[in-house]
């Protein structure tokens, strides 16, 4: 109900978020995991039933160990890094006067924030690289419009500090996704390559 209401409706979605109190284990559980199954099942299906198209290229498809072990980690890299970031949250909440900061909190944070991220997963039934970057360029601004809004209703902060906020918050993403790409590199040395059929 409040993924839907994100899209439509945010601020009134994060008061409703705000108010309404869970544990780490139920959102991670009951939302997070969830919809961090929609991009790690769709690509993997686009990766091995469509494949890849970039430009008027052939498709190119994956074979399914090699996808299986790709999309499993990223599933869990996903999951790994809601909570990260959600602990991040919580440890620089009393930085920017935050009245009521939890880990449970900074998860709420987070992982409401990545809910168009994971919708967009969808896109994975049918991989197209330069379609695919456009919308997810799109997708990652109305994340990060969603954190700037977010921010202060969630942690309970002026308006003016939640900007602040959310601005050291994107910069911690940031670093997040450069050292995702850093742990990608070095999983791929230990087996976890894309290998392709031909």
């Amino acid at each position: 109900m409040h993924s839907a209401k994100l899209i439509f409706a945010p601020s009134a979605a994060w008061h409703d978020i705000a108010a309404n109190e869970r544990s780490v284990f139920h959102r991670l559980c009951l939302h997070t995991a969830v919809l961090a199954l929609i991009p790690a099942v769709c690509w993997f299906y686009g990766i091995t039933e469509v494949g890849w198209q970039v430009g008027l290229e052939p498709a190119q498809k994956m074979t399914v160990p090699s996808a299986l072990r790709i999309c499993v980690l990223f599933y869990l890299a996903m999951i790994v890094g809601v909570v990260a970031l959600g602990y991040m949250v919580h440890w620089m909440a009393e930085t920017y006067a935050a009245v009521d900061s939890s880990v449970s909190r900074g998860v709420t944070l987070i992982t409401y924030t990545a809910t168009p991220f994971f919708l967009a997963g969808l896109l994975g039934l049918s991989p197209n690289l330069w379609f695919d970057i456009s919308i997810g360029v799109l997708v990652a601004c109305y994340c990060v419009y969603l954190l700037y809004i977010g921010v202060p209703a969630v942690m309970h902060v002026a308006p003016e500090r939640g900007f602040l906020f959310a601005s050291a918050l994107v910069a911690v993403g940031l670093v997040a996704i450069v050292a995702l790409m850093a742990g990608t590199a070095i999983l791929w040395d230990f087996g976890a390559e894309p290998t392709y059929t031909y």
